[in-house]
């Protein structure tokens, strides 16, 4: 059961090592500038395999019935985008196992990769565990730990951890079957929370500190983006590094030198890379040839 990119490796993983029944994912969806219905890449890998597809819109009724006729051993989850009802945990014999890329019980919830780079984290990595009814609450069979680099976005995290999260599932069921794993329960007051990503996460204060504005840049990719304006005009700012700390009204631009350079709150930050609305992404050295930017103007509403 999956729906996102993060899903693909695992289930890649599971079809060369196991027999994969079926694969439940979300319905196609209305995408991109013509809202034309959009298949998930894990139904579009699935149907290019013959493996069964089922897009329930309702995780009741045909879903529960047609999961018992299938009679899975497990059932694996892996950014599917719904919580399982207790009809369906209680049909596979070896439980519904989820891979989920933080430190439960840390960043529980549905942007955990992102959330873990705005706030700073140094490490991360992937887990799995016994799904229950909660929300990435239950017990755990086995973590893996990663540093996170220290100019990694949020894609780019996302894809090695998708990696990693294919083997250790694989390693998680062949363990599992053998009895070789004790679930052990989460600690509920340790929990950190992931909620999803909104739009107005995005927008910069420039006035915070320049290392936490960085990591929101790094964090909302691809989307919302962090973003700003300029003279108006949504600004959205997809690379960025720390300044020498020029000092300047918070959003003030201090200097144009190998960047856009921007006072904030506490020290600096250069933007490398943005997009103007109306415009495509650039370098800030291509948009400064053509735009007339000066020290001095403001970002910022």
């Amino acid at each position: 059961m999956g729906s996102a990119p993060f899903s693909l490796p695992t289930l890649k993983a599971l079809a060369e090592e196991e027999e994969v029944l079926a694969v439940v994912t979300q319905p196609d969806r209305p995408r991109g500038r013509g809202l034309k219905p959009s298949a998930t890449p894990v139904k579009e890998w699935a149907k290019g395999r013959g493996i069964p597809v089922l897009q329930p819109e309702d995780l009741g009724g045909e879903l529960v019935e047609e999961l018992r006729r299938l009679r899975p051993e497990v059932v694996v989850v892996a950014a599917y985008g719904k919580i399982l009802p207790k009809e369906v945990l209680k049909i596979p014999p070896l439980g519904c196992i989820n891979v989920h890329p933080s430190l439960l019980p840390k960043y529980r919830g549905a942007a955990p990769v992102n959330w873990a780079i705005i706030r700073g984290e140094r490490e991360t990595g992937v887990t799995t565990f016994l799904m229950d009814e909660g929300m990435d609450s239950g017990p755990v069979l086995l973590r893996r730990r990663v540093d996170i680099h220290e100019d990694e976005t949020a894609p780019e995290l996302l894809a090695r951890l998708a990696d990693l999260g294919a083997e250790l599932l694989l390693e998680t069921i062949r363990r599992w079957r053998k009895g070789e794993l004790v679930p052990q329960p989460q600690r509920d007051e340790e929990a950190t929370y992931a909620p999803r990503l909104e739009r107005s996460h995005g927008l910069i204060d420039w006035k915070r500190k320049a290392g936490e504005i960085k990591n929101l840049v790094r964090g909302l990719q691809p989307w919302p983006s962090a973003y700003t304006f300029l003279k108006g005009k949504l600004l959205k700012v997809f690379r960025a590094r720390l300044g020498d700390g020029s000092r300047g009204e918070p959003g003030e631009v201090v200097s144009l030198r190998g960047g856009i350079e921007v006072a904030c709150g506490e020290g600096s930050l250069v933007i490398t890379e943005l997009q103007l609305e109306g415009r495509r992404r650039m370098s800030a050295e291509e948009f400064l040839r053509g735009h007339s930017l000066q020290v001095g103007d403001k970002l910022g509403r």
